[in-house]
């Protein structure tokens, strides 16, 4: 009975290694490869899934398709050029990682969706950290590459170009997972800009020179946190989509608006700062059920505008401060910006907190009907200290029921909310 035994156990044994030996032998090997011509394409040729190609410093020839999972670093000062050619570097193979080199010189058609990184649908799971992207018309392209992360890198892009012919710093199709964070974007046309996609998460990214810095179209239950938007024609353009989480991002200095909302519903926006704004710090146009809560918004032409049925949003404990026109809203409507007993802060209330809770004793009404001339007749700014004028806005005081509708704070708080991304603005 031992000897049968024994005979099976064997048996088991030489099968389970027969399995293991294969396993075994086989090991990720890494790969030194100088900066000569070809040997980067020969070293990926003959790699072997889950290798790591270590690039020398200087010039690597691009165009480079990777079919295998292979781990490209670079010592300092490598680059892969694409000689001004199509997709510098395209990524077909999951869990693939390009990390700590230079690319660029991309080809510069946007038709054909030119790319200093390009990771397809088949590029599952893939991080793309610590590299400097240049001269390319797409920084990186995730299409359809689920779980891809996009780390820590500098993307720099065309400006030899008009905005709109320019490619995006990072551009994202139908890739839900995708995160997208610590990442510096310069120029180019868009910072970000995803579409058709979900689940996505951009933070701590910071935006300069571009169209919009973070551009949302189609995409839900995504967030956007902690990102730094100066200078842009628009910070945070979030369009087309629904339960979005907006968090403690700072938008300074951005031309047309700092968070601009177009069909965008259903959505959080919480402890943002927008400051210094050209022309508006938030544009709301037919968006709905969205909750701002102690948001800044500070020195811009109007605080916020609101129009195009947007309704049943919430808006309470912001700060309204310095803005020329603090809201923008011409409708026959009353709407109450307050939440359980908590309004806003406006900075141009002058008004007393006789017993100390922290909340005006009266009302705010940031709109009267001087303010409805001058939006729709901007000329009517010379009659401003009219006698006419004058008398219009004291018979409002007098008679409240000639206000023409609009927003009222029916609990304006006495002090704004303190807020830690107000640091990232001093």
């Amino acid at each position: 009975m031992d000897t049968i035994f024994r005979h099976i156990f064997c048996r088991i044994m030489l099968a389970v290694g027969s399995v293991m030996l294969p396993t075994l032998a086989v090991s990720a090997d890494v790969i030194y490869v100088p900066a000569t011509d070809g040997a980067f394409a020969a070293a990926v040729a003959t790699a072997q899934p889950g290798d790591t190609l270590r690039l020398a410093p200087g010039i690597h020839r691009g165009e480079i398709k990777l079919e295998k999972s292979l781990t490209i670093e670079g010592e300092t000062d490598a680059i892969i050029d694409g000689g001004g050619k199509a997709q510098v570097l395209v990524i077909t193979k999951p869990n693939t990682i390009i990390r700590g080199l230079t690319v660029r010189n991309s080809g510069r058609s946007l038709a054909t969706e030119d790319a200093g990184i390009f990771v397809t649908k088949t590029g599952v799971g893939s991080l793309i950290e610590n590299v400097t992207v240049r001269s390319s018309l797409i920084g990186i392209y995730l299409k359809g590459a689920q779980d891809t992360i996009v780390r820590s890198n500098k993307i720099f892009g065309l400006t030899d170009l008009r905005v709109n012919e320019r490619g995006n710093g990072i551009q994202i199709w139908s890739s839900p997972g995708a995160i997208i964070e610590d990442n510096e974007i310069r120029d180019g046309r868009d910072g970000i800009f995803v579409t058709t996609s979900k689940r996505n998460i951009f933070r701590r990214n910071s935006f300069e020179r571009t169209r919009i810095a973070v551009h949302y179209m189609y995409t839900n239950n995504s967030e956007v946190s902690e990102n730094v938007s100066k200078g842009n024609h628009v910070g945070y353009a979030l369009m087309y989509s629904k339960r979005l989480k907006v968090l403690d991002n700072v938008s300074i200095g951005d031309r047309d608006h700092g968070i601009l909302l177009n069909y965008a519903n259903r959505s959080v926006l919480e402890r943002n700062v927008v400051k210094d704004g050209k022309t508006k710090c938030v544009f709301i146009y037919n968006s709905s059920r969205n909750a701002f809560r102690q948001n800044h918004f500070q020195g811009c032409g109007i605080g916020i505008h609101f129009t195009a049925g947007s309704e049943r949003n919430l808006f309470t404990e912001n700060a309204f401060i310095a803005n020329r026109h603090q809201v923008k809203y011409v409708g026959t409507r009353w709407l109450d910006w307050s939440d359980n007993g908590r309004g806003n802060y406006w900075s141009d209330n002058a008004a007393f907190d006789l017993n100390a809770d922290g909340l005006a004793d009266t009302p705010y009404k940031p709109n009267d009907m001087v303010d409805g001339i001058l939006w729709a007749y901007p000329a009517a700014k010379l009659l401003l200290n009219s006698p006419a004028v004058r008398t219009l806005r004291w018979a409002q005081r007098k008679f409240p029921a000639l206000y023409p509708g609009g927003v009222v704070d029916s609990a304006p708080l006495m002090k704004p909310p303190e807020l830690a991304a107000l640091e990232a603005v001093k």
